[in-house]
């Protein structure tokens, strides 16, 4: 009998256990593209229950969600991207990248997806994945033969036309993986080690105040890829 005892309640415990894993929580996210605009009606689709919503006008959402779920986030005219979830997440941020082409960007915007049209028509994006960027022999090369406007001098000042300084300085700055670098970092990179860039000028290089007036090279390196 105390054997029978024993054995259902460690059959309740690993039913309490099981439990814990599935049940449900909601947490809240946000989705945007080149880190700063919002994504309108993005789907964002739970893997374990198929539910769906949509982000709002500020690229906002909320949804319900097991402990160790996963998300997959769609918008026309960008990548997917597939979040994975652990029983901490409250909040997820989710970035977009814009599919290569003007045809994504009329996606973009023709669907409704960004409301700052200005904003996203003073930006560009190439990723790995549309260009082999090893065929580069140094950044330099890549930026200049990629990015119409975008030049790169001797002393590895970068230049992008259109940008507008507020003092004698002309060159963009260089931001790596999220940190602003100095120029002297860009010659060290090697091209076939990029994920992707993304080149920002005016109102959409406005969130890095005065240090963006001349325009802003985003660089994001590869770091794995996700699920």
């Amino acid at each position: 009998m105390k054997t029978i005892i024993i054995f259902s309640l460690f059959i309740f415990l690993m039913s309490l256990s099981g439990f814990s894993q599935t049940q449900e929580k909601k947490i809240s996210g946000v989705v945007t593209t080149f880190d700063s605009i919002a994504v309108i009606g993005a789907s964002i689709q739970v893997k374990s229950s198929k539910q769906i919503v949509l982000s709002d006008s500020l690229g906002h959402f909320f949804i319900n969600v097991s402990n160790s779920d996963k998300l997959k986030v769609t918008a026309k005219g960008f990548d997917t991207r597939k979040v994975e979830l652990t029983k901490q997440t409250k909040l997820v941020a989710v970035n977009l990248k814009l599919k290569a082409g003007d045809k994504a960007r009329e996606y973009a915007i023709g669907y409704g997806h960004i409301s700052d049209v200005e904003k996203l028509n003073a930006m560009s994006q190439l990723s790995n994945d549309d260009v082999d960027f090893s065929q580069y022999p140094n950044m330099a090369a890549l930026l200049s033969g990629r990015f119409p406007g975008v030049q790169v001098q001797g002393n590895g000042d970068v230049l992008i036309r259109g940008s507008n300084s507020f003092n004698l300085d002309n060159a963009a700055l260089i931001v790596i993986d999220g940190l602003a670098t100095h120029k002297s970092e860009l010659k060290s990179l090697v091209p076939g080690n990029v994920s992707s860039i993304s080149i920002l000028k005016g109102v959409s290089a406005a969130i890095y105040g005065s240090r963006g007036a001349n325009g802003v090279v985003l660089i994001e390196m590869k770091t794995g890829k996700e699920d």
